[in-house]
């Protein structure tokens, strides 16, 4: 697909229009009910569905199974980070009234060093077609992980731990240990201080790159044109927020949710095998995006099924219906302890 500067600026002219209209709709912090979180969801879900049908029309049929095919991808992936965001949240002890000023910040941060990945990715890629060899090695290994932390159930005891960066951040910034609104420094006694809603952002942000490290060579997958690779990447990111709100009490419920990614991870990995082998002259059949786009939907179709009605019959656990309650009410004024001692970020 040949894109013009000229498109591309629109794009993102396009984009960047779209977050400043979300970001003025969420600028007062409050607690997002499920009627908000599902309006916004289904917006975000349409504006995807619009700009794969105008590529449909503009660009053809190959370009939108792609678009679509990625979008699917990276949107099923990216539920995948929200149990992390769920113990981020946590850690930090964010109130519920800020959290939406938090996710929409820190997918922001995760959508920059994204495009970043997606840049790189798309010069390695025209370069050595040998990649996709790596690629999908990589792609099948991280299927086997998530297969394996499914069956030892390592996601129920899972702890949040700070990347690099954000420990190199803290560590070499003065922060305080209350929330003061969404402010993200603040001035003390002529000291300039860094709240823990900058650092939580941080969080959000960076932590995404870590799970950019098997959705971006899936995508590539799938298609090796940037301009998809990164608009499927950013309609997808851009709905992570309402999504959040939307399932966040859901999370526990799709109990098979790693097996159907490490599904289409395993798939998607074979696909770039035999792409890698046909680009070196080995005549192998290769998987059509009709074919992708299928086995995507279906298994995610199969995934969730199977997950309700695994579910269906369990009885809740000590305190989580308290828990659910408490976190429904949502949180309290706005100079918030971060959390326990041992949670805080010391000052």
């Amino acid at each position: 697909m040949d894109v013009s500067l000229a498109l591309w600026v629109l794009t993102i002219a396009g984009l960047c229009a779209l977050i400043g209209a979300d970001f003025l709709v969420g600028r007062t912090p409050h607690d997002v009910s499920i009627r908000e979180a599902g309006l916004w969801t289904a917006v975000w879900v349409a504006l995807a569905a619009l700009f794969g049908l105008g590529l449909l029309l503009f660009s053809g049929g190959q370009p939108a199974g792609e678009f679509f095919a990625g979008y699917i991808t990276e949107k099923s992936l990216s539920v995948d980070n929200l149990f992390v965001f769920v113990l981020i949240m946590g850690k930090f002890a964010v109130p519920t009234h800020y959290q939406q000023r938090v996710l929409l910040v820190g997918v922001l941060i995760a959508l920059v060093l994204r495009a970043v990945f997606i840049a790189a990715g798309a010069t390695i890629v025209a370069s050595f077609s040998w990649v996709f060899f790596l690629f999908g090695a990589f792609l099948i290994w991280t299927a086997w992980k998530l297969v394996k932390e499914a069956r030892t159930e390592q996601q129920d005891d899972a702890e949040f731990e700070e990347n690099r960066l954000l420990k190199m951040v803290e560590k070499r910034v003065p922060a305080t240990d209350r929330y003061h609104g969404t402010r993200l420094f603040i001035t003390r006694n002529g000291k300039r201080l860094m709240t823990p809603m900058l650092v939580v952002m941080l969080a959000i942000g960076t932590t995404d790159v870590l799970f950019a490290m098997d959705s971006i060579p899936a995508i590539f997958g799938l298609t090796q044109d940037p301009y998809i690779v990164f608009t499927a990447n950013a309609f997808a990111l851009m709905g992570l927020r309402q999504l959040y709100f939307l399932i966040g009490g859901l999370l526990k419920k799709l109990v098979h949710l790693s097996y159907g990614l490490s599904v289409i991870l395993g798939f998607i990995g074979v696909k770039l095998f035999l792409h890698a082998l046909h680009e070196a002259g080995v005549h192998v059949p290769e998987i059509s995006i009709p074919v992708s786009l299928g086995v995507i939907v279906a298994v995610l179709a199969v995934t969730t099924a199977t997950s309700l009605l695994a579910v269906r019959g369990r009885q809740p656990e000590p305190g989580e219906d308290a828990q659910e309650a408490q976190g429904d009410r949502g949180g309290d004024g706005h100079d918030t302890p971060t959390g326990t001692p041992d949670q805080r970020i010391g000052a």
